[in-house]
């Protein structure tokens, strides 16, 4: 029996979060201004066949097939808002479910650092895929659960204030991102970033 463990609507791709998916993607890329769906499920072999339905029924493309030790994620996306909610109700039609049997997000951890330290910053920045944290930055840490959420709550933040992406983690059984910048503007994407959260699943 399929299970939806997250699905997660992107009306508009903002330029942080886009460049660094771009970093990270194995498919095709994203761009500032696409729209894009994220869908977890289990098991995560139905990522193949998802897939196949969802290209040969609508005008996306393809940014990620992942399948890990439980879970499997897709990521498509396209310029053309209509076709990317067309592409997320194929797929799950073809399940026999529908956005409102997705699993709803968990907060699980929040840390807000002020005044990061040096050395902090430099660790942080050797693993980053986003931008880098300057010593004397804020910093925030959001998990979530589903993980592929925190995509919802990393381009949500990224609308709401002038911050810098880090990072973020959207595949396993956890989702985190990593946020930097002055602690007024961190404070707001924290803000926004929860709020997202709290009315996640979008449709």
């Amino acid at each position: 029996m399929a299970e939806i463990r997250a699905y997660v609507y992107l009306d508009q791709i903002q330029p942080q979060f886009g460049a660094y998916v771009g970093t990270v993607t194995s498919g095709d890329l994203v761009m500032q201004g696409m729209a894009a769906l994220y869908l977890e499920i289990a098991p995560g072999n139905d990522v193949f066949r998802l897939i196949d339905v969802a290209l040969k029924s609508s005008d996306v493309r393809l940014g990620a097939q992942i399948v890990e030790r439980e879970f499997g994620l897709i990521e498509v996306h396209s310029h053309d808002q209509s076709a990317v909610r067309m592409a997320g109700e194929v797929m799950l039609g073809h399940l026999g479910l529908t956005p409102g049997e997705a699993h709803r997000p968990e907060v699980t951890s929040i840390e807000r650092i002020t005044n990061v330290h040096a050395y902090q910053a430099q660790l942080l920045n050797r693993t980053r895929s986003g931008s880098m944290v300057i010593p004397g930055d804020a910093l925030l840490v959001v998990e979530c659960h589903p993980a592929a959420y925190i995509n919802f709550a990393a381009n949500e933040a990224e609308k709401a204030a002038d911050i810098k992406l880090v990072d973020s983690a959207s595949v396993g059984r956890y989702g985190r991102l990593w946020i930097a910048g002055r602690e007024a503007n961190v404070e707001a994407a924290e803000e926004a970033a929860i709020a997202a959260l709290e009315r996640a699943p979008q449709k």
